[in-house]
């Protein structure tokens, strides 16, 4: 087909703009698949950055574009979307076209997340070598950028951008477009099976040329030994025209990982950014300390000049952000665990025979995700709000702790509900190099645990989610050998390090390419360690003394959580035997307190029974983990049941009497949070100016209390004489009507003013409970009993009177003889 008359590029890009707010959604990416296809690049250069603005929206968060976070999968136009930005559809197509012309896009600095835009900003390198070929010296504030590289930044910042969605847009994150753009990208960029796909496009020079292709003699090995990466070494390599093709459509794999990692793991705190600074430079100390050979390690790149003061970002990831970043964990868990047997093996010449993408396998895992996500973690551990929230944190961290559930293997993923499931010998090595992720986010987890309202049946589920994963067999002992290796003294390692090089069974060469695999354990272990908490890092043992202490105080928290649990669960029985069938002929109820209906009792005793079980099953595993015997946790258990005998729960939480009334102490909010004690909330003003409720008639309701204020207005002296007496009118009167007394003692449970104490309370009588729906059912179905029984209605009020007054004198007659007693 031949390409149309060529037009002046804003005249195309004015009749898109055009069409864009005239024409529907799927018509439009007709009409641009048509002209992606049609037209040349060099006019298609310029629409491009405005197309990905008005597909994912600006970076300010201004324009929404097409909301791929809120466009769900029964939107009609989800199809249309996914289709348009698919890795083989138009948008995609237009991307390698122009990439096959080297354009060239500029991306804001000040739009990148903060640790990085500082960095650039005072002219310090960024430790991603993905940055190194793009920043422009003198400083421009831009990027410069390919276009793959382009539509990826915007792809990725518009999950973290700020945007005003328009209200009543929600749904599941994980049926939105674009997380299941993020899916389908990794699985198609990174895929488990087989290589990536070549570029669809190829102009007349053969194919969709990469930024920087690698060398076939540049091989992989820098990223396990810690060294400058791949695309690092692009800037001091420059290839010949003959480079592996391989080799040339691996480059989209690591700019979209890279970009990815950046963008959305890359944000920490102050603090952490300044002991994050320069780990090149602890890394080479680390290596002068344990005075390793050169085969061991490569030397590090030289780090950036400088420590950066000024960097503060206020980071507060969503969790939506947290799922597309375990959507990310999972995927690169998958993509590494489908390397292939014959390149697993750490020898350097296994690794310059395979192909780049199995060596980016290799190392994906270690080299470009662990010290983002390990900070980005612990950013959320400590500034996450304590609610169910939290769980997608949780989740996200047991995902990358766990590598081995993502290998597809399933000889033992049935033992016993994978309860049970043994963690294979295999993964001691991951272990050893995420040690901190185990450990130290493991003992941040037990602070919040303790600080989490565990009655909440949410909570008690991360509880036991964590618990069941650190109970898989063998996990605990991978734990403790990797402790011991980071404890192990480097004069040790001198020791049995020369030993090795010189027995003449491994060669009898200090230069031998065969590695003492204790020194390299122990050097992964502490570089690990080192790198992520600093040469000063003062670390306690999963497994110490320290630890057990706050694991023990956890227990006696869950054991008094299991309590509170139980004395809701009776209450919650207590409360639905009372609204049982024969409570509905009590003419009526002056507590208006009690808010829970029949199936919100439900709802509370499901919640209940699900604590229960929760937290039993964590309160095992703590013990299988830490290896607490029976003797210890019932000493625990005793202490908490008699602590709870003593009527502790039944108190007040602790609090300090002032003239504004109770003030709560940090032991009572303790005691709050953890559901030991709380306080008897209850309406403390004036019953009959309360709002109208889902179960009474407004009307009647605002006509009775005419009613009654007119009857209080002209009786009310007589009333108040009545309820003085001693006998059995003063009785009944003070039953019947809403004396200050019974407001008196439901003050005594609940904290008050000393202006609310004072406050004077009359006699008075309160027609409202006349305007309930279940009052008003009550009497029309004894006044249809009476009818039956050839009543008229003047007869059957005044036996529904003689009734009502009856049954409340025998109630009344009852209660003085259970008072008496």
């Amino acid at each position: 087909m031949a390409a149309p008359a060529l037009q002046q590029p804003s005249y195309l890009l004015a009749n898109l703009k055009l069409d864009w707010t005239n024409k529907p959604l799927h018509q439009r990416c007709h009409e641009l698949g048509k002209i992606i296809d049609d037209y040349p690049a060099k006019e298609l250069h310029a629409i491009f950055p405005w197309l990905v603005e008005s597909v994912f929206g600006s970076l300010d968060g201004v324009l929404t574009g097409w909301n791929l976070r809120f466009l769900q999968a029964r939107s009609a136009e989800y199809n249309i979307a996914m289709d348009f930005l698919d890795p083989s559809g138009p948008m995609m197509k237009l991307v390698y076209k122009l990439q096959a012309e080297e354009y060239k896009y500029e991306f804001p600095v000040s739009y990148l997340p903060g640790p990085i835009k500082s960095s650039i900003q005072a002219g310090v390198l960024p430790d991603c070598p993905l940055f190194h070929n793009k920043i422009q010296f003198p400083m421009s504030g831009l990027l410069s950028l390919n276009p793959f590289e382009y539509y990826m930044f915007n792809f990725a910042s518009s999950l973290i951008a700020p945007k005003n969605y328009p209200p009543g847009q929600h749904g599941s994150c994980s049926d939105s477009a674009y997380f299941v753009l993020v899916d389908t990208y990794l699985k198609y960029f990174l895929p488990t099976e087989g290589n990536v796909p070549p570029s669809p496009f190829s102009d007349t020079r053969g194919t969709v040329a990469s930024p920087a292709p690698r060398s076939p003699s540049v091989p992989y090995v820098g990223y396990g030994g810690y060294s400058t990466s791949l695309l690092k070494r692009h800037i001091t390599h420059q290839p010949s025209v003959n480079a592996d093709p391989a080799a040339q459509e691996i480059w989209r794999s690591e700019t979209l990982l890279q970009v990815f990692v950046e963008m959305w793991l890359h944000h920490y705190s102050l603090e952490m950014y300044q002991k994050l600074q320069s780990p090149q430079v602890k890394l080479a100390l680390l290596q002068y300390r344990l005075s390793m050979s050169s085969m061991l390690c490569q030397p590090p790149a030289p780090p950036g000049s400088g420590t950066l003061h000024t960097y503060q970002e206020p980071f507060t990831p969503t969790e939506e952000h947290v799922l597309v970043v375990r959507l990310l964990v999972k995927h690169l868990h998958a993509f590494s665990s489908s390397l292939k047997p014959e390149t697993i093996s750490s020898s350097p010449s296994a690794h310059s025979h395979s192909s780049p993408l199995e060596e980016l396998k290799r190392v994906v895992v270690q080299r470009f995700v662990q010290q983002k996500l390990y900070v980005f973690l612990q950013h959320c551990f400590g500034h996450w709000p304590l609610d169910a929230s939290f769980r997608a944190v949780l989740e996200t961290w047991l995902s990358y702790i766990q590598p081995w559930r993502y290998t597809g293997e399933k000889n033992n993923t049935q033992a016993d509900g994978g309860q049970n499931r043994t963690v294979p010998d295999k993964w001691a090595s991951f272990v050893q190099e995420n040690l901190l992720m185990y450990t130290k986010l493991f003992q941040v987890f037990l602070n919040r645990a303790m600080r989490t309202d565990l009655v909440n049946a949410k909570n008690a589920l991360m509880v036991f989610r964590v618990a069941k994963v650190f109970v898989q067999p063998n996990l605990s002992e991978m734990i403790q050998k990797a402790e011991q290796l980071f404890l192990e003294p480097e004069h040790a390692i001198l020791q049995r390090q020369n030993r090795v090089f010189l027995t003449p069974s491994h060669g009898g060469s200090f230069l031998s390419s065969r590695q003492p695999m204790g020194t390299d354990s122990v050097f992964k272990v502490k570089s690990h360690v080192y790198s992520l908490e600093g040469q000063d890092c003062q670390y306690s043992l999963m497994f110490g003394p320290d630890l057990r202490k706050i694991v023990l105080k956890l227990i006696q928290i869950i054991a008094q959580a299991r309590q509170t649990a139980k004395r809701i669960s009776d209450h919650s029985t207590e409360m639905a035997a009372n609204s049982s069938f024969l409570s509905w002929f009590s003419v009526g109820s002056l507590d208006h307190n009690n808010t829970f209906t029949g199936g919100e009792m439900d709802d509370l005793g499901e919640g209940v029974k699900k604590t229960h079980e929760f937290l039993d099953k964590a309160l095992d595993y703590l013990c299988q983990i830490f290896r607490l015997n029976a003797g210890q946790l019932s000493q625990l258990l005793v202490n908490v049941a008699s602590v709870d005998d003593e009527g502790a729960s039944k108190q007040l939480p602790d609090c300090i009497p002032s003239e504004n009334g109770l003030v709560l102490t940090d032991l009572g909010r303790l005691q709050i949070i953890n559901g030991l004690r709380r306080f008897e909330i209850e309406y403390q003003g004036d019953p009959e100016l309360q709002p109208i409720r889902s179960y009474e008639n407004a009307f009647l309701v605002r006509l009775l209390f005419r009613i009654s204020t007119f009857i209080n207005a002209r009786l009310g002296d007589h009333m108040e004489a009545l309820c003085s007496r001693q006998d059995l009118l003063g009785r009944l009167g003070r039953h019947y009507l809403s004396s200050s007394s019974v407001v008196a003692e439901q003050r005594r449970k609940s904290p008050v003013t000393r202006q609310m104490r004072e406050r004077p309370q009359r006699v008075r009588l309160s027609l409202r409970f006349l305007a309930s729906y279940r009052t008003l059912l009550v009497l029309l179905l004894l006044y249809m009993l009476f009818a039956l029984l050839s009543f008229g209605a003047f007869s059957s009020t005044g036996l529904i009177l003689i009734i009502s007054f009856l049954y409340e004198l025998l109630f009344n007659f009852l209660n003085e003889k259970l008072k008496t007693q």
